[in-house]
């Protein structure tokens, strides 16, 4: 069992929790103990949803916070006529209305205000948490949850195929914490006819693909956080980052995967590799670079 982040495939049903679980158990397996051999997930998915769910793994679980800006893409069945409680087939029609004048230019039109950075009211039945507790346990319990607005990105959006006044297939790129879910709860509002999903696929995230049902695929070294620029540390370096001193510039290599054209820069920090492993994240400060993130065992 190697730290890095890994690949996965979640099915329909599945919780993101529950893969995290499985590959607990691997690393018991193994002879690790959890204290000394962490694991989470990069970014839930809903139980209704599939597609690719990154496993953080070790000293990985440090680099969550620097997935969440980089571009995530869906492909979603959005069906018209009705609107739930949760967003998605799994709810509680709260809204029923008419979709049989719905057209595809209407729905191009649609779309196009939601695109860039706009505020978004996460569904009542997120994981966003209210009072410190996930809002969905609330709203399982029948409690009213009200959640404010949040700041999101949507990147790109396009219509896929149409079965009006039925259902259609969307395909979007967007930032971390974004929900697909609210996005089909509001253009079902402004069409006038309601709307939920009843399909969400995670195709990727980053350059990273969903590797299939069954499938796994191990990242380490210069496979991780390939949108980061990088540079080679030697050892008496090492020594200097550790000791919490900057040392110079030096020669910085450019990220080895760029973001799409006009996406949001995430500022992302720079990668120290010492003899091909990961060992720190570092930041430019008075000219020299100096620790943000150490991991330096290696990944």
């Amino acid at each position: 069992m190697e730290p890095g982040i890994y690949l996965e495939h979640k099915e329909v049903g599945e919780t993101s929790f529950s893969r995290v679980q499985a590959l607990m158990r691997e690393v018991e397996a193994a002879g690790l103990t959890r204290r000394r051999f962490p694991v989470c997930h990069g970014g839930t998915l809903d139980p209704f949803a599939e597609g690719l769910l990154l496993l953080l793994a070790g000293p990985a679980t440090h680099l969550m916070e620097l997935l969440h800006a980089v571009p995530k893409t869906y492909e979603a069945e959005v069906v018209w006529g009705e609107e739930t409680d949760t967003g998605d087939l799994l709810g509680r029609p709260v809204f029923q209305g008419d979709a049989s004048s719905l057209t595809p230019e209407a729905l191009d039109a649609a779309l196009l205000p939601f695109l860039g950075w706009r505020e978004q009211v996460p569904p009542a039945t997120s994981a966003k948490k209210v009072g410190g507790e996930p809002a969905y346990r609330k709203a399982h319990r029948g409690e009213v949850v009200e959640l404010p607005p949040s700041r999101v990105y949507l990147h790109e959006a396009r219509w896929l195929s149409h079965e009006l006044p039925q259902r259609s297939r969307l395909r979007l790129t967007c930032r971390g914490g974004y929900y697909v879910r609210a996005l089909a709860r509001e253009l079902g509002r402004a069409l006038g006819c309601g709307a939920h999903l009843a399909r969400l696929h995670r195709t990727s995230i980053g350059p990273w693909e969903d590797p299939g049902p069954g499938r796994r695929v191990e990242l380490h070294g210069r496979e991780l956080l390939p949108w980061c620029p990088s540079r080679a540390i030697a050892g008496d370096e090492v020594n200097a980052l550790k000791h919490g001193r900057t040392i110079p510039l030096g020669e910085v290599r450019p990220p080895e995967w760029r973001l799409p054209e006009g996406f949001p820069d995430p500022e992302a920090p720079l990668r120290a590799f010492q003899r091909g492993r990961l060992v720190a994240l570092l930041r430019e400060q008075d000219g020299g670079l100096r620790t943000v993130t150490h991991l330096w065992a290696g990944l």
